[in-house]
């Protein structure tokens, strides 16, 4: 599966100018009217001016790592947690939905959402970010091999059913290997050695495949 590569750069935040605003008088309000030229100020404006002012509060006291190589860059709500069962490979799976329709076909394309994390919980790709399911083929080495095996089962891995869910872990050598992925402009966003942890929904068999 490709992983989407992202690179960021912590913008440089401005420091904010804080001001006391002296209380307006209703004599200063009537004299503001008396002059055209002069805008007036709804109490829309003042909410909005006190909510930017607000949000950008938020920002300049959220802390920064600017020695961070990895992103979460989208959130989304974790799945239940459950035992895994490991199996010779390395793999561990455990069922949150077995699901009720076909198994996952061997070199067919099919349809799943996913949320991959890092072992420590941080979220590094997902397809409900782009809110559609991701389209791919099982068994011909198109995914990293956690993924094949983890959906197609085999080894002492049971074949995902259509409306399934799933949890895997991933080992290193059933995912990325040693090497960095998902990297641009020398960022990586993937270190090397990297167990991962996907949660598949197996959506279904993608109906444009070959009969």
């Amino acid at each position: 599966m490709s992983v989407s590569s992202l690179s960021f750069t912590p913008p440089k935040l401005q420091t904010l100018q804080t001001f006391t605003t002296k209380p307006t008088t209703a004599a200063t309000l009537k004299a503001c009217s008396s002059h055209q030229s002069t805008p007036s100020i709804n109490k829309k404006q003042i909410f909005q001016v006190g909510v930017g002012i607000l949000a950008a509060s938020i920002v300049s006291s959220a802390p920064l790592n600017a020695d961070a190589t990895r992103i979460e860059y989208y959130a989304t709500t974790a799945e239940p947690t459950c035992e895994f069962n490991y199996v010779h490979s390395g793999l561990g799976y455990c069922d949150l939905a077995v699901g009720s329709g076909e198994e996952a076909p061997y070199n067919q394309l099919v349809n799943i959402h996913y949320t991959a994390r890092f072992a420590d919980g941080i979220v590094f790709d997902s397809s409900y970010k782009r809110g559609r399911a991701l389209t791919m083929r099982l068994g011909m080495g198109k995914v990293i091999k956690g993924l094949d095996q983890g959906i197609l089962g085999g080894e002492g891995v049971p074949p995902m059913l259509v409306g399934g869910k799933r949890k895997l872990q991933i080992p290193p050598h059933l995912a990325y290997g040693p090497e960095p992925a998902g990297c641009f402009s020398g960022d990586c966003n993937i270190p090397g050695n990297a167990t991962l942890v996907y949660d598949i929904k197996f959506v279904d068999i993608y109906s444009g495949n070959r009969k």
